[in-house]
Order: structure tokens, then C-alpha cells, then sequence
């Protein structure tokens, strides 16, 4: 089984910047396809980030593109989430999820497409 523990969570003023890290334990992590969920207060977790496994290829909801960006390193089991310019609306706990369920060609956007879930750290952007 794997699991995963996020990390780089914290309380920062608008327009600042954070990273998250989620380390992956179990399977190899060059299989996994990794995303970023969140969840913020009120409402309903939503997709955030993801890349694929075998390509590369990743994806961002609309709210975060140019400011957010994921990558993996697979030599450290470890997936980033570099989040710039940080906005009030950003507040949320930040879930690392992980599949190992699909294929290799493009990121999952889909809460049914991950299996693995990691804890979350929390996220709060302060005005």
C-alpha cells in the first residue's frame, strides 16, 4: 500500500508564496500519478494540480494557472506544489493524492481516479 504525507503548509500574507511537498512511501513513485486537491472552508474539495506518471503531463484548475505549479521528483519519492501569489481565496487544507488505478499518457483531474490520499496541510492566506 502506499502512503503519502504532505508537508509546506502554513500561514502567509497575500501575494506571498508557498510549497507544498507530498512524499510518497510504498510503491514505486515513478508509477503513481500524482494530483493536489483542496478544500476550503464551506466547500467542496476540488482539483487543483495534477501530473501524470509516464509523460509528464500535467494540468491546473483555471483559479491557479501562472501561479502554481507541480512537478515530481522521483529520485525522492516526492511530488512539489509551488504556489506564488497567493491570494485570500487560496485558503484551504491541501490534499496529495496518488493513483496507480490508469494509465501513463496525462494527469487525472478526478477525485474517483485517485486511490491514495494523503492527510492534508493546511493552507492559510491571510489579507
Amino acid at each position: 500500500q502506499v502512503q503519502l504525507v504532505e508537508s509546506g503548509g502554513g500561514l502567509v500574507q497575500a501575494g506571498g508564496s508557498l510549497r507544498l511537498s507530498c512524499v510518497a512511501l510504498g510503491r514505486a513513485f515513478s508509477r503513481y500519478a500524482m494530483g493536489w486537491f483542496r478544500q476550503a472552508p464551506g466547500k467542496e474539495r476540488e482539483f487543483v494540480a495534477g501530473i501524470s506518471w509516464g509523460t509528464g503531463s500535467t494540468g491546473y484548475v483555471d483559479s491557479v494557472k501562472g501561479r502554481v505549479t507541480i512537478s515530481r521528483d522521483n529520485a525522492k519519492n516526492t511530488a512539489y506544489l509551488q504556489m506564488n501569489s497567493l491570494k485570500p481565496e487560496d485558503t484551504a487544507d491541501y490534499y496529495c493524492a496518488a493513483s496507480t488505478q490508469y494509465g501513463s499518457a496525462r494527469y487525472l483531474s478526478g477525485m474517483s481516479e485517485y486511490n491514495y490520499w494523503g492527510q492534508g496541510t493546511q493552507v492559510t492566506v491571510s489579507s
